[in-house]
């Protein structure tokens, strides 16, 4: 389910919405300002919603012949709760670190609080049924905020999302910077700034790597500089995702190299699912949603030899 990225002015259109979407952290380090996250696996993105009812063959079989990918990070339609209780445990059972995330397709880079508490209310309403099929960590919902929204907004809007989730989960909430992922001065503003903040502690800061990545809280392309910002906020970050397009003038290769040297985990875009030709494997469920045998794509090694 292809989207964009880099939405400076105009909505992304909701086919457009359809490409996205990273791992259990451990103790985490406190170095200077910097925290960093403990060891934790990289991996890839699914997004099986849209496909065969909500159930494609997810591709562990191929998946598992790769040991360079350990986390899933799974992308989930707020109607699709049944279907993802044989996600999480069919990655649970593959060994994989899962990563949960509430994804509304239609909302994307919305600064609609509405919507925010309604991901809230959804974990609230769904996190132990979910949990039931094996553990995860909670992405709270997937790219919220605009490019606009200021940093004290995106932080007292969270603040009360993270109250409803905090009835049901005590884990590490991951928090997707806003801007489809790529506002991170807002979102260092947002965790140590001077204006209103963030007040949960077990949280950690996650950004989408794009080549049309703008951070428009520093009005300029998004780069290694702006990676090495957040990372002094005092929380852990993660590369949430990261692919090759759409096109654009941020470095996106040498943004995810970055974010490695700094001990953050990155999850590549997209093992499959991706409405577009970012899919690791051959065929993708847009083209085949019922296929059962899979083999690598073009696309793979593009992905797989930043993990």
């Amino acid at each position: 389910m292809r989207k964009e990225h880099n939405q400076r002015i105009n909505p992304p259109q909701l086919f457009d919405q359809f490409r996205k979407a990273s791992a259990v952290f451990g103790a985490s380090l406190v170095i200077g300002s910097t925290v960093m996250a403990g060891i934790v696996p990289n991996g890839v993105n699914l997004q099986p919603s849209y496909y065969n009812g909500g159930n494609p063959n997810l591709g562990f079989s191929l998946m598992n012949q790769n040991s360079k990918i350990r986390t899933c990070r799974i992308e989930i339609e707020p109607d699709k709760v049944s279907q993802a209780k044989s996600w999480i445990s069919q990655a649970r059972s593959n060994g994989k670190t899962v990563i949960a995330t509430y994804h509304k397709a239609s909302v994307l880079g919305s600064d609609s609080t509405t919507e925010l508490n309604n991901a809230g209310n959804w974990w609230r309403n769904n996190y132990a049924t979910l949990n039931a099929s094996g553990s995860f960590t909670v992405n709270l919902i997937n790219e919220w905020g605009s490019h606009n929204i200021s940093s004290s907004s995106f932080a007292s809007a969270y603040n009360n999302a993270i109250s409803l989730v905090r009835q049901r989960y005590s884990g590490r909430i991951i928090i997707d910077c806003a801007g489809w992922g790529q506002e991170t001065t807002r979102m260092r503003a947002a965790i140590s700034g001077s204006g209103t903040r963030i007040n949960d502690g077990n949280i950690a800061a996650s950004v989408h790597i794009y080549p049309n990545g703008w951070n428009q809280g520093a009005n300029h392309t998004l780069q290694t500089s702006d990676l090495d910002h957040l990372n002094g906020a005092g929380r852990p970050c993660i590369v949430g995702e990261f692919g090759n397009s759409p096109s654009g003038g941020a470095n996106w290769s040498a943004l995810v190299d970055r974010a490695k040297s700094l001990g953050w985990p990155v999850l590549g875009w997209a093992w499959n699912g991706d409405g577009g030709s970012m899919n690791m494997c051959s065929p993708s469920w847009r083209s085949s949603p019922g296929a059962t045998s899979f083999s690598k794509s073009g696309h793979f090694n593009t992905i797989y030899n930043k993990l």
